[in-house]
């Protein structure tokens, strides 16, 4: 029986290559030839003011933190239903977490509550492009403009993906990029920051380089670096960056692929949302889809976990997603009470598919028969 995971890293290009090379030009910390080509790389294709790598989407979250200056008793408006590095980069600076729900037709935040959640203590709003489809932005950044709160998004899944013809990750005053094995883009691990206001560039750097002006001084700025600011040791390896660079170079294609993936399992699958049976993914309008993700919304957590069991008969991989976080251990006693119907249906309900550069067609096809079978469609 064939056996198909629901992810695989992969080999795109001359990661292998690029690391001996790295290793050959005697330099393995960070900020080195690759980190460079990187950050030009999305300087140039996106427009960012200011890009740094980061050993994580978690690193680039936490940094936000940082640079929006969150202090303790500080509230932060973030999605429920989301990974848990979204809200602990600002709970980790004493923030209290305000959750807001998502919409009914997709797992975004519901931008339509956010200005019943906010308070005079309201610092900041973090919103998660879910599968790499747009929040609303115009309607978020209106209302921080209002009050003065700072917008970080959370585009760890969102590489190539817009609103409105604008780049995600380049709107709010930061976005956040993850290169997890799991994403379109990956190098094992890592991340990246961008930093699209200006008066938060030099700081970001300062940061970014455990709280000295390394870069400024490395740069011929000033004659001697010194501890300035906070911070801590953000920037990956040049070994990191030399295998993201690699990705880099194959985006298009790899894009390509993903994307007619994607199109195999939507074109396949149709009839099951026509039929009841489930939903599938919402695009909307003013979003680009990224073919990061594939994934069903059924009826309940029961026929989920059923639909999961018969597709791993079959030696396909298909996994749930996010436990909403006003629902965790850790977090739910802080959390204000509020019900949050849609967070905690995605919970139960979303089921994810296989989808990764290496698979084929067939196998997707394979895989959308076998749940059509499953309900009968």
């Amino acid at each position: 029986m064939e056996q198909i995971p629901f992810n695989k890293p992969f080999i795109a290009g001359h990661e292998l290559a690029y690391i001996r090379e790295a290793v050959d030009r005697g330099k393995l910390t960070g900020d080195g030839h690759f980190s460079r080509l990187c950050h030009g790389f999305f300087e140039d294709r996106y427009g960012f003011r200011k890009c740094l790598l980061t050993t994580s989407c978690t690193d680039a979250l936490e940094m936000s933190a940082l640079l929006a200056d969150i202090q303790p008793g500080d509230e932060v408006i973030v999605p429920a239903y989301t990974f848990v590095s979204t809200a602990n980069a600002f709970v980790l600076r004493g923030a209290h977490i305000v959750f807001a729900d998502s919409r009914t037709d997709e797992p975004n935040m519901d931008v339509g509550l956010l200005e019943t959640l906010l308070t005079p203590r309201t610092k900041a709003i973090v919103v998660v492009h879910y599968a790499g489809v747009a929040v609303d932005m115009d309607p978020v950044m209106a209302l921080a403009k209002k009050h003065g709160l700072v917008v970080v998004e959370d585009a760890a899944q969102a590489i190539e993906s817009r609103y409105k013809d604008q780049p995600l990750g380049g709107i709010g005053h930061f976005g956040t990029f993850s290169f997890h094995e799991t994403k379109n883009l990956i190098a094992g691990e890592g991340g990246l920051l961008s930093v699209n206001a200006p008066d938060y560039v030099e700081r970001a750097e300062i940061i970014w380089e455990k709280g000295t002006n390394r870069a400024a001084f490395f740069r011929g700025d000033v004659d001697k670096y010194n501890w300035v600011d906070v911070g801590s040791s953000f920037l990956p390896s040049e070994l990191t960056a030399a295998f993201l660079y690699a990705q880099l170079e194959e985006l298009e294609r790899i894009q390509a692929k993903r994307k007619a993936l994607w199109s195999v399992y939507r074109e396949q699958l149709a009839d099951l949302e026509t039929a009841g049976h489930a939903r599938l993914p919402h695009i909307p309008d003013y979003a680009t889809n990224n073919a990061h993700m594939f994934y069903l919304v059924v009826a309940d957590l029961d026929l989920r976990s059923r639909l999961i069991a018969d597709l791993r008969e079959a030696g396909y991989l298909a996994v749930f997603h996010y436990q909403a976080l006003h629902r965790s251990p850790f977090y739910s006693g802080r959390h204000d009470g509020r019900p949050l119907p849609e967070a905690s249906r995605y919970t139960d309900c979303l089921l994810r598919l296989p989808l990764f550069f290496e698979l084929e067609a067939a196998q997707a096809e394979a895989i959308a028969q076998r749940v059509r079978r499953f309900f009968g469609v």
